[in-house]
């Protein structure tokens, strides 16, 4: 137990005693004056506020979003700002010097966070292509425009041959920080996590808190108790079987990503698009779902594949398919002294067709309006199974089984498709708000049927894959 939170800054360690809940982007600008760190929309979408953080479990520095990750995530951690990149070299990081000779910065704002993440990308993989460059620039938005010097900068430093980031000692995270008001719990074992969660079932569950620090970011919100799942080694395991996969409960969007691009390119385009480098790195799949928001994207898909969830408390574990997590709007089967303990998701067979789409104002990191997954299983021409599910159309993510049970047994024609898209439209009931009418809502979700078809029959191009 440990009043202070100790963490390796810049490679030096560190003991502060301000509050877990604070943001690590109020600490930074705050108590540690290193300003070089910006805050532009305090909720993890510009990028101006990038850091590199190295967590337990991590074996390399991760890019995050400091408006929206909170000190007590970094006990026993190592956090790396755009002042340690500097102190790298005699001209600072690679990255910083030929952002310099190339002109890459123009206001200047945002240069700390894209230089981060390029610092980043570089220490994982030193050859990226540009592609894979554009992608972890996804996540840091430029005002001035002017995209084309960073990834020219980019591509030089990848043929300066960066060296790794050197990576600090770093001491075992005490079980508890903070103390009365503010306490900020760490367990390392599975063990330890429920029997924390039975003695403190009001306490805040947090796995990445990409969603859940936005309170704090935004509405300054103070949290009494928290629990961290991060620790749990249990929970950041990704078991492979010939049937399925497990994904345990800590598990982030970017540590799957690579298995669904294998196995579901669909899927893995959507999580690139709903989520940058920063907030994959620490969102988790479990936390996704847990928020059991109307809108998380990765519900529509997680339904149509037949996920089931392994609900966990100290009495023992239970299955819930994903079908019946959700009970209505932010309110789901977890009970107060439970965790999700993993999500299983049954592989695709030979026959299985597998789309999602995500519709909203901006490509990359935007709040969707509609979001509608599909999973069809043929045989030859006929649908012998049928999975449709949308998020933004009604208090919960939620299948339309009178839709599929219109599409089994029958071909994917224009007659089956009108049938179904019917059945969407007296399924659901959207609402209207600032991403959307209800009608709009409703045209879309029955479009994508007709852009489904499409894409099975060749008709379309999905882009799928970097």
């Amino acid at each position: 137990m440990s009043k202070s939170i100790t963490f390796a800054l810049n490679g030096v360690v560190q003991k502060t005693t301000c509050r877990p809940d604070m943001t690590v982007l109020e600490w930074l600008r705050g108590e540690a004056l290193l300003r070089g760190t910006k805050e532009g929309c305090a909720e993890g979408d510009c990028g101006a506020c990038s850091v590199l953080v190295k967590r337990v479990g991590d074996e390399k520095y991760i890019s995050a979003n400091s408006c929206i990750m909170l000190m007590g995530q970094m006990e026993g951690g190592a956090l790396l700002t755009v002042e340690g990149l500097a102190a790298s070299g005699p001209d600072g990081h690679v990255v910083q010097q030929l952002m310099a000779e190339n002109g890459s910065s123009q206001c200047g704002f945002c240069t700390p966070g894209i230089v981060t993440s390029l610092a980043g990308l570089l220490d994982k993989n030193p050859n990226p292509n540009e592609s894979e460059i554009h992608d972890a620039l996804a996540g840091n938005l430029c005002r001035c425009t002017g995209y084309r010097p960073i990834v020219e900068a980019a591509e030089a430093a990848v043929k300066a041959n960066p060296v790794e980031l050197p990576l600090p000692q770093m001491a075992d995270a005490a079980a508890m920080v903070g103390e009365d008001g503010c306490r900020f719990f760490l367990p390392n074992s599975l063990k330890e996590l429920l029997e924390l969660r039975a003695a403190k079932p009001k306490a805040t569950l947090l796995a990445g808190g990409t969603d859940l620090s936005l309170e704090v970011a935004h509405a300054k919100a103070r949290w009494d108790e928290t629990i961290l799942t991060r620790n749990v080694a249990e929970l950041r395991a990704i078991k492979e079987a010939k049937t399925h996969i497990v994904f345990g409960g800590a598990v982030t969007w970017q540590a799957a990503l690579p298995l669904l691009q294998t196995h579901w390119p669909s899927f893995a385009t959507l999580v690139r698009r709903f989520g940058s480098t920063q907030i994959r790195s620490m969102g988790t799949i479990a936390g996704n779902i847990g928020n059991a928001s109307p809108i998380g994207d990765g519900a529509p898909s997680l339904l149509a594949l037949d996920a089931v969830l392994t609900l966990a408390s100290s009495a023992g574990e239970r299955e819930v398919p994903l079908n019946d997590f959700f009970l209505d709007y932010r309110k789901s089967a977890l009970k107060s002294d439970e965790i999700i303990r993993s999500i299983t998701v049954p592989l695709p067979t030979k026959n299985t067709h597998f789309r999602t789409y995500k519709i909203s104002k901006r490509y990359d990191q935007d709040i969707s309006t509609v979001c509608g997954a599909f999973s069809l299983e043929v045989d030859g021409d006929i649908i012998t199974k049928a999975r449709i599910a949308y998020g933004g159309m009604a208090a919960t993510s939620m299948r339309c089984k009178k839709a599929e049970a219109l599409l089994i047994g029958k071909p994917l024609n224009s007659a089956t498709i009108t049938a179904a898209q019917k059945a969407i439209l007296e399924t659901f009931s959207p609402m209207s708000d600032m991403r959307g009418t209800a009608k709009y809502r409703a045209t879309v979700a029955v479009n994508l049927l007709d852009r489904l078809a499409l894409d099975l029959a060749g008709e379309t191009i999905e882009v799928m894959a970097l």
